[in-house]
């Protein structure tokens, strides 16, 4: 494209790269600490907003209003990307960081469930829509602004900031949770003081806006726009532009949608997994995500630069091939660390269930049979159980609970006594319900397994703004990568939380929700073999395809 050959007429310098690299990941870190503040404190979100007699239930609801704003990140890719690819870069993104910074702090501000009814979670599922539209305009913009003022040979190392800041804004959302929690009295913290991070992002919103607001255009889109060469409908183009979508096939499913499962489950999942079934302190939990997601961070820094020698399309593969063999050995080690009391007493005393109607039912208010009950009650528990098959149309089986050598009749036992005498039985042989406190050397070994988790996600991750940027056409670049981005971070990774709770609630396994991870992974480590290119990196413009 002549645009492109006249880009050396605004090349940047040095000092104008660092600003770039400065502004854009410190607005990425403040974007998505926006987002990711409602996961961090998904517990207290859900009583103010969501409360429910099904604690499984709320939580689901929790994850559902999650997974709303990364539903909605498409959208605003299709919205934001016509916009970055007909006015331009800067002020595109400059537009979705001030969106989500309203939109969090509205979050804030809203009052709890109890005081306006339903109203409430309404309120926050629009406001979560609004973040998500800002959100799929915000990756794209920042990522190509970074890669178009970047030199082809340290491509990978740029943007790799980009990533990183990804991983740091959810460091930031858990620092900020801490340092709350340690000015907050826990009380007062449960009852108001969670509001503060959220109203805390108007003051990085202003940060970020003073940042950005010292930016020039992308020297890419200059060139465009000086030769006339924008396009005239960069959404349409994106899926009529020869072999787009080809290419916008394989970033949907060999790229955005490897890296965001196994992103989502090295830092969202083991978060709900530690805090949740494995039932450690939430400080604790807090403080050991906080230290490897800080240190993660380098991680996607030298595989970005590693990409610009060895090309972006090995250390995908690597990273997704690792992530089938490792997955399921990293989640056991972490749960034999945090609680090893529990999964010696899953071993040493299953429990299994039986009776008449024995299912469960994530989405119910209320469970239909007793069974079913007592299903939510071990669920509720994070208890994993077994199900003892009943004979179709048999009405006199037994109803009870087998917990290793001992079983207990719940037949026509009220909630509370139930739930009372499971539990109780449960402790009885041997399960600990107590918030736990590993030794050191068990904490230091799950951030070591956290860590292995973080490298996973930085060999899928840390050179994907690079590889993007060069998939796709310039004129078209901001919309051809947005959409697959997001329709693969926002539907395969923003209902990840909410499927693999919804498998684990339905199996009674606190594993078995990483089978989603691991199918997704696996269909896309096919695609990317397939459709990427190996070799060194190279600019669309030498690409004939």
């Amino acid at each position: 494209m002549d645009a492109i050959l006249a880009q050396s007429e605004h090349q940047p310098t040095a000092k104008d790269i660092r600003l770039v690299i400065a502004a854009s990941s410190a607005g990425t870190i403040f974007e998505w600490y926006d987002f990711f503040i409602y996961g961090t404190l998904a517990a207290l979100i859900g009583a103010a907003f969501f409360p429910s007699g099904n604690e499984t239930l709320q939580t689901l609801l929790v994850w559902a209003g999650f997974a709303v704003g990364f539903g909605c990140r498409p959208l605003g890719a299709i919205l934001f990307g016509y916009l970055g690819d007909k006015l331009g870069r800067k002020y595109t993104f400059l537009v979705t960081v001030t969106l989500m910074g309203v939109a969090t702090a509205g979050v804030g501000l809203i009052p709890t469930a109890a005081s306006i009814g339903v109203a409430a979670p309404i309120i926050v599922i629009a406001l979560r829509v609004l973040q998500g539209l800002a959100l799929g305009g915000e990756y794209g913009g920042a990522a190509i602004y970074v890669a178009e003022h970047a030199p082809p040979e340290r491509r990978g190392y740029y943007t790799s900031f980009i990533q990183a800041s990804v991983v740091g804004g959810f460091v930031l959302s858990i620092l900020v949770v801490l340092v709350c929690r340690a000015l907050i009295p826990e009380e007062a913290f449960s009852e108001w003081g969670w509001r503060v991070p959220f109203l805390l992002s108007i003051a990085l919103l202003a940060i970020s806006l003073w940042m950005r607001l010292k930016l020039s255009e992308s020297p890419v889109f200059k060139a465009m726009k000086e030769a006339g060469e924008t396009a005239g409908n960069p959404f349409v183009e994106s899926f009529t532009y020869p072999g787009n979508k080809r290419r916008i096939f394989v970033a949907l499913f060999g790229v955005a949608g490897v890296l965001t499962v196994i992103w989502y489950t090295a830092f969202f999942s083991t978060l709900s997994f530690l805090r949740g079934p494995m039932r450690m302190e939430n400080g604790l939990v807090e403080g050991i995500m906080l230290v490897a997601g800080a240190i993660a961070m380098s991680f996607y820094i030298v595989v970005g630069k590693w990409s610009d020698r060895v090309g972006r399309k090995k250390p995908i593969l690597i990273g997704a091939l690792l992530s089938l063999v490792l997955l399921f050995p990293i989640f056991w080690g972490m749960g034999a660390l945090a609680n090893p009391g529990l999964s010696r007493s899953s071993a040493e005393a299953q429990v299994f269930v039986s009776g008449p109607a024995c299912d469960f039912d994530p989405f119910a208010d209320v469970q239909a049979s007793e069974c079913g009950r007592v299903l939510s009650d071990l669920t509720a528990l994070g208890v994993p159980y077994d199900i003892r098959p009943v004979a179709a149309g048999a009405e006199d089986v037994p109803q009870v609970v087998e917990i290793g050598d001992f079983s207990l009749d719940y037949t026509g036992l009220e909630d509370a006594p139930r739930k009372e005498r499971i539990q109780g039985s449960l402790e009885a042989a041997g399960y600990d319900f107590d918030r736990q406190f590993p030794p050191w050397i068990a904490v230091l070994g799950i951030v070591a397994l956290l860590l292995a988790l973080g490298a996973l996600s930085a060999l899928t991750y840390g050179s994907v703004a690079a590889l993007l940027t060069e998939m796709f056409p310039a004129r078209i670049r901001y919309s051809s990568m947005s959409i697959p981005y997001h329709i693969g971070a926002g539907y395969l990774g923003g209902f990840l939380p909410l499927i693999s709770s919804y498998i684990v609630a339905r199996t009674g396994d606190v594993y078995s929700g990483l089978w989603y991870t691991w199918a997704v992974v696996a269909f896309g480590a096919l695609v990317a073999w397939w459709g990427l290119k190996s070799g060194p990196p190279t600019d669309f413009a030498d690409d004939p395809a």
